[in-house]
């Protein structure tokens, strides 16, 4: 199941102390807000595997993908500091939370950066729009090896609980042979009681639809909301992440920051000019 990145691993054995004697530092941001259950459930599993900062919004900022802020200033409190844990609630986007996780609340580099567990999926073309996968690909570009957790249920009070020995299971297999450089791990859970398993999968493809809801004020304008419904365009046999949430599986794609397209560059050589 895991025979992709079998092939990169390092170590034979779990060793979660580093040359210094410390335990793994994780890192963990989302786009939900710190008081999400989704990020405190996951704050909580990291801790049986190393300390824990957790640098998050102070309320939603889905749909922020990679954005940074630079038209106004960010700041941030602590909200909570137990062993091993420190909190703290920033009023930027999931990407400043990193940044400012990486330059101000971590003593060194994490061993670890995680994003989620988010409420609601981020499968198929979604990964490109997702705060939480936002924390993930910056944790990436930074050379960190960093996962994506995601639930497909959108609900505020969802039940992680089915998920969480998929969880450890990923976490484990990271923090023993890390991920090959320039890529993370965008890993979803379906919305049933019980999985029939995990499987490794593609990206799903797909577009949104029926984007925006128009309504008029009663001051005389149109306002819109943003809303949509996603239309797949995988084949029933294709091994999507979007058809294995639908079959009932967790889902794992590796997910490259390098998003050139190699095989068009040969074509596009005779628009070469050297002047």
């Amino acid at each position: 199941m895991f025979h992709f990145f079998r092939t990169f691993a390092a170590k034979e054995e779990m060793n979660m102390k580093m040359k210094d004697g410390k335990r793994p530092l994780i890192l963990i941001s989302n786009d939900d807000g710190f008081e999400a259950k989704g990020i405190n459930v996951l704050s909580a599993i990291a801790r049986e595997y190393g300390d824990v900062v957790v640098v998050a919004p102070d309320g939603g900022r889905s749909g922020a993908s990679l954005s940074v802020t630079f038209q106004r200033v960010l700041t941030t409190r602590m909200v909570k500091e137990d062993q091993g844990l420190k909190v703290y609630a920033c009023n930027g986007l999931p990407c400043d939370c990193v940044k400012i996780g990486l330059s101000e609340f971590c003593d060194r580099k994490p061993d670890l950066v995680l994003g989620g567990i988010n409420h609601g999926d981020n499968s198929a073309v979604n990964v490109h729009y997702s705060g939480t996968m936002g924390v993930v690909i910056e944790g990436c570009l930074k050379g960190i090896p960093s996962i994506g957790f995601s639930h497909c249920s959108h609900s505020m009070d969802t039940d992680f609980t089915p998920m969480v020995p998929y969880i450890r299971k990923v976490m484990e297999f990271v923090l023993k042979g890390g991920l090959p450089k320039g890529v993370c791990l965008n890993v979803n859970a379906p919305d049933v009681p019980e999985y029939k398993g995990m499987k490794v999968c593609k990206m799903g493809q797909g577009e949104w639809t029926k984007e925006l809801e128009g309504r008029m004020s009663p001051r005389g304008y149109q306002y819109y909301w943003l809303v949509g419904e996603f239309a797949s365009s995988d084949k029933p046999d294709d091994n999507s992440d979007w058809n294995g949430l639908k079959e009932g599986y967790v889902t794992i794609t590796p997910t490259k920051v390098d998003i050139t397209a190699y095989e068009v560059m040969e074509e596009l050589k005779e628009l070469t000019i050297d002047n």
